[in-house]
C-alpha cells in the first residue's frame, strides 16, 4: 500500500468532511427513527405499493391499490415517480426502519456536495466546504427533512446549485460569445430540469422560473446572450425529458379533484404571506407552523442579504463581485414573493399557485446564503480574534443545529403512524386512507368504506355501504345486509394490480359494486362486453350492471393517448439531447494539429 499524497488528501477533505456533516444531521433519525413529519405516512405508504407492484412485475406503476381502503387512487400518475421509486429501492437492501433515515442522509450528502461544487467557482476548497457543511444544516434544509419529511422538496436542495453552477460558468462571466453557451453544461441543464420536475412538481415549477429569472439576469449584468440560449436550451429539453411524468399528470387533472391542492384554506398563497395570522380556531395550528418558518424565512434573508453586501463592498476582481450581485437578487426577489404585494405575480404566473406556500422559494436561497456566508467567514479569518469568534459561533451553531433536530424539527410517531405501524397495517392489508387531490370529481373520500369486500351484488348501483358517524370511516360488515352476494377477486399472478378478473354466478340481475375507484384508464368489460357510461356513486367505487347468471367481469388498466404522447415526446427529446451532446463534445474537443 503507497501512502496518499498530499494533493489526494485535499482533494477528499472536502467531500469527507461533508460525508460527516451529513451524518451528523442525520444522526436523529439513525438514532430515534423515523420523523414522522407532515408528509411521511404518504411516503412510506408510496414506497411500500411500489415495491409491491415491482414484485407484481409492473415498473412504473400508476395505481397506488392501499389508499382509501383498499380501494386505490391513481397517486402514481400525479406525484413524480423519483422519490417514491428511491425509497422502494432502498428497501431492497435495508429494512424499513433505516430507509428514511438512509435517503434522508444520502439528500443532505448530495445537497453539501453540489453547494460544495457551486462554491468552488469562486471560492477556494476550504471555504467551499464549509458552504456546503452550512448547506446542510441551514433551518430551511432541517425544517424540510424532519418536520415536514418532504423527500421531494428535500431534492431541491441538491437541483438548485447544480443548476446555478450550470448557468453561471465561468464562460459566462467573462461575457463569452454565444456558441460557447452550448460547452457541455446545456445538456446537463436539461438533465437538472427533468431531474426536479421527476422529483417534485411544485419544485419542478420553482426550477423553471428560477432558471428564467437568473438567466435574464446573468445575461444582462455580463452583457452576454450565453445564459438564455443555455437557460431556453435545458428547460425545452428538460420539460421534453419528463413529459412521461408531465404529460399525463397534466392531461388527466380533469379525472381527478386536483383543484383540492390550492382550494384547501391552509394551502392558499393568500393565507401564507410572511408572518400572516388568522383568527379562525382551524387555522392555529397552521399560524404556528407558519411562525416558525417566517423566522427561518427571515433569518435566511437576513444573513445572505448582509454577507452578499459585505462581499460586493469588498471584491475587487469585477467577474467575481458579478456573482455576489446575483447572489444578493435572489433573497431581494424570494422576500418579494413572501409578502402580499406579490399577488398579482402569483395570479399571473402559469402553474404559480401551484406551489401552495410561498415560503417554498427559500429552496433556491439555501446555497447562495451558504456561499455568501462562508465567503465572508473566510475573508475574516486572518484576525484571530474574528477567527475564534467564528469558531466558537459555528461550534455553537451545530450544537443548536444537533438541539433542534432532536427538540424542535423532529416529529415523534404514534404507534399507528411509525414506520413498524404503517408496515403492519399495510400487510394486514386494511389499507389507507386516501388523498383527496386524486380523489374522482365530487367525491369525498371520508365516505369511503372500510373492510370492503371485492364485489358486493346490489340491486341498486347507489345502495351505501358501511356505516359510520362522528368522523369515523364507515364500515362494511356482512351482517348489515346491504349485499345481497359477495364475490372475490382472482387476480393473476403477474401485474395483479393493475388486472382484475371476477367470476360469479349472480342469482339475479343488479349491479356488482366493487372494490374500486372509478378511472377513467379502467376498462371494464363483462362477459366480453365493454361497459360505458357506468353509474356514479358518492363514494366513488365503480358499479358494474351484470346478468342473472353466469357472469365474467375484466377490470384492466389501460394506456390512455396522454400516456403515449408522453412516452413518444420523452424519447424525442432523449434523441435531441443526445444529438446535442455530440454536437457540443466535437466543439470542446482539444484540435490536435
Amino acid at each position: 500500500m503507497t501512502p496518499l499524497s498530499p494533493a489526494r488528501v485535499r482533494t477528499l477533505a472536502g467531500p469527507a468532511i461533508i460525508l460527516v456533516a451529513a451524518l451528523i444531521a442525520s444522526m436523529a433519525l439513525m438514532i430515534r427513527g423515523a420523523s414522522c413529519g407532515h408528509d411521511f405516512d404518504f411516503h412510506l405508504v408510496s414506497w411500500l405499493d411500489a415495491l409491491h407492484s415491482w414484485r407484481q412485475g409492473i415498473l412504473y406503476p400508476h395505481w397506488a391499490p392501499s389508499a382509501n381502503y383498499g380501494a386505490g387512487e391513481p397517486r402514481f400518475v400525479f406525484y413524480p415517480p423519483l422519490t417514491w421509486m428511491a425509497g422502494a429501492l432502498l428497501r431492497a437492501l435495508l429494512p424499513w426502519k433505516g430507509v428514511p433515515a438512509a435517503l434522508t442522509f444520502f439528500m443532505l450528502f448530495a445537497a453539501g456536495l453540489a453547494t460544495r461544487a457551486l462554491a468552488r467557482q469562486i471560492l477556494s476548497s476550504a471555504p467551499a466546504t464549509f458552504a456546503g457543511c452550512v448547506a446542510i444544516f441551514s433551518g430551511y434544509t432541517l425544517f424540510t427533512a424532519y418536520e415536514r419529511s418532504a423527500f421531494g422538496e428535500l431534492t431541491g436542495s441538491i437541483w438548485m446549485p447544480l443548476l446555478l453552477l450550470l448557468l453561471l460558468r465561468e464562460c459566462d462571466l467573462a461575457a463569452c460569445g454565444w456558441r460557447r453557451a452550448f460547452d457541455g453544461s446545456a445538456t446537463l441543464l436539461a438533465l437538472v430540469v427533468a431531474g426536479a420536475w421527476f422529483s417534485d412538481a411544485p419544485l419542478g415549477v420553482i426550477v423553471c422560473y428560477t432558471l428564467a429569472g437568473l438567466a435574464l439576469a446573468a445575461a444582462l449584468l455580463r452583457r452576454s446572450w450565453a445564459p438564455i440560449l443555455r437557460g431556453s436550451a435545458g428547460i425545452i429539453l428538460g420539460l421534453g425529458l419528463a413529459s412521461v411524468y408531465i404529460v399525463p399528470a397534466d392531461i388527466e387533472q380533469p379525472w381527478v379533484a386536483i383543484h383540492q391542492v390550492t382550494d384547501d384554506p391552509g394551502y392558499l398563497i393568500e393565507n401564507n404571506w410572511l408572518f400572516s395570522r388568522h383568527s379562525g380556531p382551524d387555522m392555529q395550528y397552521h399560524d404556528a407552523e407558519l411562525l416558525k418558518v417566517s423566522a427561518i424565512s427571515l433569518s435566511m434573508f437576513v444573513i445572505a442579504l448582509a454577507c452578499a453586501a459585505v462581499l460586493i463592498w469588498r471584491s475587487t476582481p469585477a467577474t467575481r463581485r458579478r456573482w455576489w450581485i446575483l447572489f444578493a437578487l435572489i433573497p431581494l426577489a424570494i422576500f418579494f414573493l413572501q409578502l402580499p404585494i406579490s399577488l398579482p405575480v402569483w395570479n399571473l404566473l402559469p402553474k404559480l399557485r401551484y406551489l401552495q406556500f410561498p415560503w417554498r422559494w427559500l429552496v433556491v436561497l439555501e446555497a447562495p446564503m451558504s456561499i455568501v456566508f462562508a465567503g465572508v467567514a473566510w475573508q475574516l479569518r486572518r484576525r484571530w480574534r474574528l477567527a475564534l469568534l467564528i469558531a466558537c459561533g459555528c461550534a455553537a451553531t451545530l450544537v443548536t443545529a444537533t438541539a433542534t433536530l432532536g427538540l424542535g424539527f423532529y416529529q415523534d410517531c404514534d404507534e399507528d403512524d411509525s414506520v413498524r405501524g404503517v408496515v403492519t397495517t399495510y400487510y394486514v392489508g386494511d389499507g389507507f386512507q386516501g388523498m383527496d387531490e386524486y380523489a374522482p370529481p365530487g367525491v369525498d373520500n371520508s365516505i369511503a368504506p372500510l373492510s370492503l369486500p371485492m364485489a358486493c351484488l346490489s340491486p341498486s348501483p347507489t345502495t351505501v355501504l358501511g356505516q359510520g358517524s362522528g368522523g369515523v370511516p364507515p364500515e362494511w360488515s356482512a351482517d348489515q345486509g346491504t349485499c345481497q352476494a359477495t364475490y372475490d377477486a382472482e387476480r393473476p399472478t403477474r401485474e395483479a394490480s393493475e388486472h382484475l378478473r371476477i367470476h360469479a354466478a349472480t342469482p339475479h340481475a343488479g349491479y356488482l359494486i366493487l372494490r374500486l375507484r372509478r378511472y377513467p384508464a379502467w376498462q371494464v368489460r363483462v362477459n366480453g362486453a365493454l361497459q360505458r357510461d357506468l353509474p356514479q356513486r358518492d363514494d366513488g367505487l365503480i358499479a358494474v350492471p351484470v346478468p342473472q347468471g353466469p357472469v365474467n367481469v375484466a377490470v384492466d388498466w389501460t394506456t390512455t393517448s396522454d400516456v403515449v404522447a408522453g412516452r413518444w415526446l420523452t424519447a424525442l427529446s432523449f434523441v435531441l439531447l443526445v444529438s446535442l451532446w455530440l454536437a457540443e463534445r466535437r466543439r470542446t474537443a482539444p484540435q490536435v494539429s
